[in-house]
């Protein structure tokens, strides 16, 4: 028997069914509908339990599918926590190595006027000495200056006796 004139039946069978008076229900015999529910569950097409088939592994494959995209997702999700991990750990790396660039090249610097002011120290104390040095020197050529200066007096003073003494002597003597 055809479904859709089981469908039929069961139409007329409302149709002809008795109304109870409170609330609108209808009054149709228990073993006959029992039947003809037997009879339409007889006659439905191979087609509709094939349908069902298809929708539950559909329905299937989908809580598959989704379940795969769900793993893939937190997978790709992971991912790029572990990139943002690792773009996180590089910027901080590069941010301490622009730190301990600059500290570095502060600390040279520093290095750099610390040796500048030992260094402008240093001469200023050899400039001092060596002034020092020769005043030293100058006072010491001035005294061994002034006692050759002496030395050569008593020398010249010498020399001047002597030739007073040998001008004294030629005149002093006859013929002369």
């Amino acid at each position: 028997m055809d479904i859709l004139h089981l469908i039929d039946v069961l139409e007329e069978m409302v149709g002809e069914a008795r109304k109870l008076p409170v609330g609108g229900s209808l009054m149709i015999p228990r073993q006959r509908l029992i039947d003809l529910i037997d009879r339409m569950r007889v006659a439905v097409p191979r087609e509709v339990y094939d349908a069902r088939e298809l929708v539950e592994k559909r329905d299937e494959v989908l809580r598959g599918a989704q379940e795969e995209a769900a793993m893939l997702i937190a997978e790709a999700k992971a991912r790029l926590e572990e990139r943002l991990s690792e773009t996180a750990v590089l910027q901080a790396a590069e941010q301490r190595a622009r730190e301990l660039t600059a500290q570095a090249q502060e600390r040279a610097e520093e290095l750099v006027r610390s040796a500048e002011q030992q260094a402008r120290a240093r001469l200023d104390d050899a400039q001092e000495a060596s002034r020092a040095q020769m005043r030293e020197s100058d006072v010491y050529s001035l005294q061994t200056l002034k006692r050759l200066e002496q030395e050569l007096d008593g020398f010249l003073n010498t020399v001047r006796r002597g030739i007073d003494s040998l001008e004294q002597r030629v005149a002093e003597r006859p013929g002369g």
